[in-house]
């Protein structure tokens, strides 16, 4: 499908949720001992047919789905998935640890690897929105000697910036791998070394660590405080989202709490110098804490419904499979014809997966420890939750949207 197609269907989707959505006073949804607490305008309207037993139904067949990916495929992990807003099932499959077997659950804190993204593209949001800076200024503007002309802040929030990988040029230019290599390191190496960058500024999608590790940077020189900081004051408190946190050796290490990564033959991954960059990955976070996230983006709370909207737009086709990216945010046509917004990550063997869609506001939510290559898989997952419609019903779809 032609990338204008996308854009266009993005565009009736989220103006279809704007027109089902209801608004209604928000008092809080309640799933058993999991609470969030909304301030929100916007509810999606439940139609009729999404009863208490076709929800239990939906979340039986899930785990079914699960527990086939954990005794065929090997998944380790957690999972959580919601429809409606409402939660259909959460589960946990194997090990925090395979040495010590502590079993997980879905309060087990992972790294989040490249979900991450999106937590720092909020966080540039947040500042745009207070007048701290706007999303075409250059990276001169907050890092004066940054040597790259022409690179803008919307660049990197949308891997549009030509940059090197500094996963890479660090193993060049780092000199001792037992020392914690910082973003003002990432910064110092860029201006002394000047790495070549892979194409001019804005000429074509090429994903990019770098960019995300430099919004960190930003994000500091613009709010004047330590990256770490502004998204524990400004984010994970204010949505209650205890148990995130940013990469610190004292928390990622706590036994049993904390997942432990694992690679091939379930060998044990720990954390190395890369893992004290900032921006691109280096979140740790539950399940749970995800779904008080995904929650949060239907409502206010964070920025206007507007900048966020911003944020699901595409920018750009990035690959074959006609998907685009927006701030923090892959963005893809499913089966059903609707229009996702997702982002995985893969990190020193943790693999994740966080899926959002505004039609019927669903999400799957996916946490693994072991990179074995289970969340390959998680297509079957999607194709579930968003099967093809007959032609019939999509023939009339296109009828009622062209109206």
């Amino acid at each position: 499908m032609a990338f204008s197609n996308i854009q266009s269907l993005l565009i009736r989707s989220v103006v279809a949720c704007a027109l089902f959505l209801s608004f209604s006073a928000c008092s809080g949804f309640q799933n058993e001992e999991l609470i969030v607490e909304e301030d929100c305008e916007l509810h999606v309207e439940v139609p009729e047919t999404f009863t208490p037993t076709i929800a239990t139904k939906l979340g039986k067949e899930v785990d079914s789905l699960f527990t086939h990916l954990h005794k065929r495929k090997g998944f380790n992990g957690t999972v959580l998935v919601t429809k409606y807003d409402q939660i259909i099932y959460r589960g946990a499959f194997g090990y925090a640890d395979f040495k010590t077997k502590d079993t997980l659950s879905t309060q087990t804190v992972f790294q989040l690897a490249s979900v991450s993204k999106q937590f720092t593209a909020m966080a540039i949001m947040m500042l745009k929105e207070q007048g701290k800076l706007n999303y075409d200024d250059s990276l001169q503007v907050y890092i004066p000697d940054f040597p790259y002309k022409g690179i803008t802040v919307r660049q990197l929030l949308t891997h549009r910036s030509g940059l090197p990988n500094y996963t890479y040029f660090s193993e060049e230019f780092w000199p001792d791998r037992k020392v914690d290599l910082s973003n003002d390191d990432v910064l110092s190496m860029m201006a002394v070394h000047k790495p070549n960058i892979y194409y001019q500024p804005d000429r074509t999608f090429s994903y990019s660590n770098t960019g995300y590790a430099l919004l960190a940077s930003v994000v500091e020189k613009a709010s004047g405080q330590p990256f770490a900081e502004f998204m524990r004051e400004h984010i994970f408190e204010p949505l209650k989202m205890h148990d995130t946190y940013t990469f610190n050796h004292e928390l990622v290490t706590q036994t049993g709490r904390v997942a432990t990564g694992h690679i091939g033959g379930r060998r044990k991954r720990l954390p190395d110098y890369q893992d004290t960059v900032l921006g691109d990955k280096g979140m740790y976070s539950t399940v749970e804490d995800l779904y008080k996230w995904d929650q949060a983006l239907y409502t206010q709370k964070l920025v206007k419904r507007e900048t966020l909207e911003e944020a699901f737009m595409p920018t750009g086709k990035v690959n074959k499979r006609a998907e685009s990216y927006g701030f923090g945010f892959r963005l893809k046509q499913v089966e059903s014809g609707d229009t996702v917004i997702y982002h995985g990550g893969l990190w020193h063997g943790f693999n994740t997966y966080f899926l959002r869609n505004p039609k019927d506001h669903s999400s799957i939510i996916v946490l693994s420890n072991l990179t074995n290559g289970s969340l390959n898989y998680m297509k079957d997952v999607r194709n579930f939750m968003y099967p093809a419609q007959p032609k019939n019903t999509r023939k009339q779809a296109r009828v009622a949207s062209a109206r």
